[in-house]
């Protein structure tokens, strides 16, 4: 955690206060603050970030509008807070780029879990690498998972892929045709499943199929196994 870089955007300062005071506590040192949007793509154009807790409203622009700026010149995990509770909303944040989101009030204590889980969750790619050296590429003939890249290759072409939606798809390559739940993916992928909603999961994996899919709304290899998960299928008769 000594070398994680995270960004707090929120224009309560209270808010930015209590949230820097817990993460310091829970033992990250690099942590930057911006109350208005301009100030936050400042810090993101010049600090390679790991998390950024982005508050929604803000008095310049929303999160919601910087959030794809942010996408052209950073990977980072986006963590939206938000005092919307609506499913569009949700869903909005997820489309645009978020990964995850939190709704207030909140407990500072449960974003700190959550970045401990993102960072964990990021890290197992690479342990596995050491470990399983074999286990590094994943050919699906329609496209491919390079672990050793980071990369998603699909017909020949890299794809462009958000870490976390690239991370349960490393999952399902690891687990082929195995019925995987989505409280067994919450918890493998981003460590936990107390406070997400179902629709992390069920976005995540519509973003997946548009990258792998020559159909999304059909999909042949990320299927659907009614009432009990999704399912990777290797070996698919084209």
């Amino acid at each position: 955690m000594e070398d994680i870089h995270i960004l707090i955007v929120d224009d309560e300062t209270a808010i930015v206060k209590m949230i820097e005071m817990v993460l310091k506590k829970e033992g990250f040192q690099h942590i930057h603050t911006a109350h208005n949007a301009k100030d936050a793509l400042h810090i993101i154009n010049e600090t390679k970030l790991d998390i950024i807790i982005l508050d929604v409203m803000l008095p310049d622009q929303t999160g919601f509008d910087i959030c794809p700026k942010i996408r052209e010149v950073s990977d980072a995990f986006i963590l939206f807070l938000t005092a919307r509770v609506s499913d569009l909303d949700v869903l909005t944040g997820f489309a645009i780029g978020g990964d995850d989101y939190v709704t207030k009030p909140f407990n500072p204590l449960e974003i700190a879990a959550r970045i401990k889980a993102t960072l964990r969750r990021q890290k197992k790619p690479e342990r596995k690498l050491i470990e399983q050296p074999k286990q590094n590429r994943f050919d699906y003939g329609r496209f491919i998972v390079d672990v050793d890249a980071g990369e998603l290759i699909v017909e020949g072409e890299s794809v462009q892929c958000p870490a976390q939606v690239y991370l349960l798809l490393v999952h399902f390559c690891e687990h082929p045709n195995l019925v995987i739940s989505k409280s067994q993916l919450l918890e493998a992928v981003w460590g936990f499943d107390r406070y997400v909603d179902d629709n992390t999961v069920t976005v995540h994996i519509r973003k997946i199929r548009e990258r792998i899919e020559k159909d999304p709304s059909h999909p042949e290899y990320l299927v659907t196994v009614r009432g009990l998960g999704y399912k990777l299928v290797k070996d698919k008769e084209e």
